[in-house]
């Protein structure tokens, strides 16, 4: 399997598929580059180079111990970038991935990126604080931080079947192989990085990063996010962007890369062409 070795010792896993303009994949916790298969399937199919890898102590990648927080995980995104000479990419971030990309793009990424995407993203700062009082209250990231390190089995299961994918709305449409697949992907990773990536993802504060973002962004946004609320996220985010678009999709939950790829997709797609 291809792998790259950062300075730390660690190697990535990645996969890199097609011709064409580069598109970059960042996956979000607890996940692995599989969470992207719809995208990658679609965009290698219209002519794009794909490319998706397993951050840090998830998926195929290192279990490593250390790293794992937004400095590292940016860090490590300009190494894939770097080592395969990608230029004129296109990142998209998915939740936790959308925060990576926030900092890659920000402080990495100088004369190789064209645009950036954040889906269901993080930023600007999820921990509720002093100075952002929509945010969450630190208990629920006790909360996940718990079920993370000592009952990671059945709570991913949770995760997937509940919040995740709105598949506990009244109605939804609930997809076993989707569960089972959020299942697979978070633990064929290393329950520490799960553990410390929650930290990552729930207190760093990506306020200057989008300030210094200067390709277009587009920020793509379900009003129905359980999991990262869109009012302390997307309607922040796009505030603080210079060259950024809003959209939101009345309805759509957090992994709606997942049940509504046959609307993101083209959307994707109308972005990375205009």
């Amino acid at each position: 399997m291809p792998y790259i070795k950062v300075e730390d010792g660690t190697e990535l896993y990645y996969k890199d598929w097609g011709d064409g303009q580069p598109i970059v994949f960042h996956h979000g916790w607890p996940l692995s580059a599989d969470d992207w298969d719809a995208q990658m399937m679609f965009f290698v199919q219209h002519g794009y180079r794909v490319i998706a890898y397993d951050r840090r102590g998830h998926g195929r990648s290192t279990q490593t111990s250390g790293g794992h927080d937004m400095d590292t995980y940016a860090a490590d995104a300009a190494v894939v970038a770097n080592h395969l000479d990608l230029r004129d990419a296109v990142h998209i971030g998915h939740s936790t991935g959308g925060g990576e990309v926030a900092r890659y793009v920000a402080q990495h990424s100088a004369g190789r990126v064209a645009k950036a995407v954040l889906i269901s993203s993080v930023p600007p700062l999820m921990l509720m604080t002093d100075a952002n009082p929509g945010g969450l209250p630190i208990e629920v990231f006790d909360s996940l931080r718990e079920g993370t390190g000592f009952n990671r089995a059945q709570f991913y299961i949770d995760v997937a079947a509940g919040p995740f994918y709105g598949f506990n709305r009244p109605g939804a449409t609930v997809s076993e192989g989707v569960i089972r697949n959020w299942w697979r992907q978070g633990m064929m990773g290393g329950a520490k990085a799960h553990y410390d990536g929650i930290k990552a993802f729930s207190e760093t504060d990506f306020t200057e990063d989008l300030k210094a973002i200067e390709v277009p962004t587009l920020v793509m946004h379900g009003d129905d996010d359980q999991v990262v609320p869109i009012a302390d996220a997307s309607l922040l985010t796009i505030k603080l962007l210079k060259n950024g678009t809003l959209k939101v999709y009345p309805g759509y939950p957090h992994g709606m890369c997942t049940t509504h790829a046959d609307v993101i997709n083209p959307d994707l797609l109308a972005f990375i062409q205009s």
